[in-house]
């Protein structure tokens, strides 16, 4: 656990988080918790699974996944969907449970044809709700394009019956006003998602994946 700090902005928390961690022979990524305070927000009350677009673009871009036909399909892959699942393999995926799972978790975000969505419910609908991950439907004229883009540079953030949310906002080797903008904009989302907003919020934390946490009240860097 690090000592207490005197910060002055979250720039300064997330200097502080890389200053206090080892290097590592990887690139670690930098991660925000929001540690919410007991007296002021019960664990039954936290049911949160949000997409956020980050301001700054992720070194390491989540990976999307397609699930279409025709045109649609053929834009997604043109677009750099990380894949393309069309109706003849959706329909395998009914009897093939371990690729199923393993689509489940190796992709981060999930965008659907609309009408294909009964049929996902039954090839993948077990694998994914559990994760959260269910595929946002879109119509077949959607500009697919551009939602893979934006998806591409957002996160998943997690939380359900717990007093903590975290996610990462990117990596070490990536600037650190870029870092504070992406943080920022998961504070700001994540504080309409909580219960009594920011005064539910008991302490911001920065740390690398490997390293050690820094720690600092929202007041401390001018929030």
């Amino acid at each position: 656990m690090s000592e207490a700090l005197t910060v002055t902005t979250l720039r300064d928390l997330i200097r502080e988080a890389k200053r206090i961690s080892k290097r590592r022979n990887f690139t670690q990524s930098v991660e925000i918790y929001l540690v919410l305070d007991s007296k002021r927000v019960k664990k039954e009350e936290i049911n949160i699974n949000e997409v956020i677009e980050l301001p700054a673009k992720l070194n390491k871009p989540s990976k999307v996944c397609v699930i279409a036909s025709g045109a649609l399909a053929l834009n997604a892959k043109k677009a750099g969907a990380d894949r393309v699942i069309e109706p003849d393999e959706l329909d395998s995926l009914v009897t093939n449970r371990r690729e199923a799972r393993k689509i489940a978790r190796e992709y981060d975000m999930f965008i659907a044809e609309a009408p294909l969505m009964p049929r996902i419910g039954r090839a993948l609908g077990q694998f994914l709700g559990p994760r959260g991950k269910m595929p946002r439907p879109v119509p077949p004229s959607s500009d697919i394009t551009a939602i893979i883009q934006r998806l591409k540079n957002s996160i998943r953030v997690r939380s359900r019956g717990q007093l903590a949310v975290s996610c990462r906002i990117g990596d070490e080797k990536m600037k650190e006003e870029d870092l504070e903008k992406n943080a920022k904009a998961v504070i700001e989302a994540l504080e309409r998602k909580i219960p009594n907003g920011r005064k539910g919020i008991k302490e911001i934390v920065v740390k690398l994946s490997m390293g050690r946490p820094a720690r600092a009240k929202l007041e401390e860097v001018g929030l």
